[in-house]
Formats: C-alpha cells, structure tokens, sequence
C-alpha cells in the first residue's frame, strides 16, 4: 500500500460528512466552531469544509451522492493534506458506489493517498479504502474530539494525534490512559467549558491467553466497529448494505484476515451480552478468528458490560488458542487513542504493551 506524508504545522485538512449531517445543523455550531479553533491553534491545522459537509442532516440523508463527492473532491485536491469525517451514523455504504465506479477517485487514492480519519459508521469506508489500496487511521472525528466542549481536549487524545502524525517515532506506543471519562449526555453550548466525569483506570489494558501462553505478537492491524462490521454483512438496518458491500468486494476476504491482528471495538449502542455473543459467532462466518495472530478490543464506553464481554473474549481466546489484549482505549469509548490500518504490529503480552513498529508515513 503506498503511504500517506506525515501533517506538518500549516497544513489544510479537509472536513467531510459521510454519514450523518449533524455538522451543518444549528445546534451543532458551537462545537464546529471549536473544533475548528483548536485544529488551527493547538496543532497549526487549517480546516476546509467541503461543500457539501454542511448541508444538513436532512439534505444529505437524501444525497449520498454529495457525501460521497465530497470524498472525492478532497482526495483530487493536492492542497488537502488529511481527512477527518466530521461524525458517524449508520449509512454511510450509501456513498460506495459512487466512489468504487469512479475511475479517477480510484486511480487518486492509489497515487496520492492521504491521511483518512474517522470511526463508527466510517468502518465501511476504511474497509473500502482498504480494498483500493490506501492505508487508513481508525480513531477521533471532527465533533467528537478536536469538538470536546471542555477547555481543552481530553489529554490522552491529544497525546495520541500528536504522537502519531507529527512525531517522528519508531515503535511508537499505543499506551493506556490513566483515566476514562463518562459520555456526555447534553452538547449544547451552554455545556462550554463543562468537564467530563473522569474516572481512574482500574486495570489498564488486559491480556486474555488461550491455552498456549505467549510472551509476544506481530502482525498487521485491520478491524472497526463490530456493530458496522456485522451490519456490512448481515443488513438488519438496511437490506442492501449486504449486496453493496459484496457488488465491490469492501469485506476483506477470509484469506485477507489470516496472520492479522484484529481490532474490534463496540458502539454507543451499549449492546447486550446475548447480542454480542451473536455478532461474533455471525462475523466467524467470514473473519478466520484461528487463523488471526491475536485481537485488540475497545474499551466498552462508559465500562457498560465490561466483565461480561470480558467473558465473552476468553472464550474466544480460548476456542482459538489465542491472545486478546482487552480494553484498549480507542473506538466509542473516551480517550480515544488511533490505530493505523495494515501497520505492523507488536502485542508484548507479558509486559501488556501495544507498539506501532512499521512507518507509517512516506517521508
């Protein structure tokens, strides 16, 4: 896969809405405005909105067409040096079509790629850049992070986004933060200056061993949302996101999941332990778990069902003889850290560590 260039101070990123609109809403003004606040003044960023990403919730619903253009127009334009999708939702395969049957789109992302960030929903649009052949960061949108209503953003996140697109690092460490914080339950803007509930971190990340105890792990990172990853397959939302994910091939195949390290994390939907039992034995029809070197999970936001999943991974581990590094600090779950798509990657499983140890930037 050919890599993107590293952002230097007073590079433009563009901003795009792939699936919800929420960004062109009034009520989400004020976050906007900090977002784009902070991008400039704490990491040097310029912000671009691209044309259609403030259109609305109700215009772009309508128009996956415009979302997807927008993708388009700001992998076409050399000035744009990063992606961030502003948010997620629960539509955004609608824009694939679009996109895979766009020949200069294509031939863009193959010779110019570009740092592309988001999560959730952006599950489907990793995986179709996965797919062409441009390696991808899961991790932080527009609204979510650099838009945190407190004063400043949450420290581990910032951490994170420094340490990986402006430090020139080898090995770089994915490290547990110190404490998590509560999701909000009001955004507007009388919650300006409002701090989060921060709670001390119990445990850190955790290490789940199948029979075969092991000391350590490499392999390549590929995974996302596992609610996205089960609906790209299974359609209960949405009855054709099935025939269009498989029409162009954006679920990896079995054989491309083999000796992966495989990251899943689990949505706001804060899904029942039955359901998520379900999803992974669904997903076990086309992810090969023995063939995987090791799994990576998310912290659950706000520590919902945190034993109960647990159980869930080592039982998992152990079907499979294989190690999980559990409750990682990326996805829904606050701080969020970022994972590179198909960098190489060490799990020291004694020390409990997680290490980025391939470039991830062309310069």
């Amino acid at each position: 896969m050919n890599k993107p260039v590293k952002l230097l101070r007073g590079d433009t990123v563009a901003v795009v809405s792939l699936s919800s609109g929420v960004l062109g809403e009034e009520f989400a003004k004020h976050q906007l405005e900090i977002a784009e606040k902070r991008l400039l003044d704490v990491f040097g960023l310029n912000v671009q909105y691209m044309d259609n990403s403030l259109r609305g919730m109700k215009y772009l619903s309508a128009h996956p067409e415009a979302r997807a253009d927008d993708l388009k127009q700001a992998m076409l334009d050399d000035s744009i040096k990063a992606i961030i999708v502003a948010t997620g939702g629960d539509d955004t395969f609608k824009t694939i079509p679009y996109l895979m049957e766009d020949e200069e789109f294509i031939h863009a992302v193959k010779t110019r790629p570009k740092i592309f960030l988001g999560f959730s929903d952006t599950t489907n649009n990793h995986l179709m850049f996965y797919k062409i052949g441009m390696p991808t960061f899961y991790g932080v949108d527009f609204l979510s992070d650099f838009g945190e209503l407190d004063n400043n953003m949450l420290s581990h996140t910032k951490a994170c986004f420094q340490d990986m697109f402006f430090n020139d690092k080898s090995g770089l460490e994915i490290e547990s933060s110190p404490t998590w914080y509560k999701k909000r339950t009001k955004y507007s803007e009388d919650q300006i200056g409002t701090s989060r509930d921060k709670v001390n971190e119990a445990t850190g990340f955790e290490t789940l061993q199948g029979q075969t105890a092991r000391q350590s792990v490499q392999g390549k990172l590929l995974g996302g949302c596992i609610e996205s990853l089960y609906e790209m397959m299974a359609g209960e939302r949405y009855k054709q996101q099935p025939s269009i994910i498989n029409k162009y091939g954006i679920f990896p195949e079995w054989r491309d999941w083999n000796d992966k390290i495989l990251f899943l994390e689990s949505s706001e939907a804060l899904s029942a332990p039955d359901r998520m039992q379900y999803m992974i034995d669904y997903l076990g029809k086309y992810i090969s778990f023995g063939s995987l070197r090791s799994i990576i999970i998310g912290k659950p936001q706000d520590n919902v069902y945190y034993e109960e999943y647990k159980d869930i991974w080592q039982e998992v581990a152990n079907r499979h003889d294989l190690p999980v590094l559990y409750n990682v600090n990326y996805g829904h779950s606050y701080p969020h850290c970022i994972l590179p798509y198909d960098a190489e990657t060490e799990i020291d499983l004694a020390k409990k560590k997680l290490f980025i140890t391939s470039p991830l930037f062309s310069n």
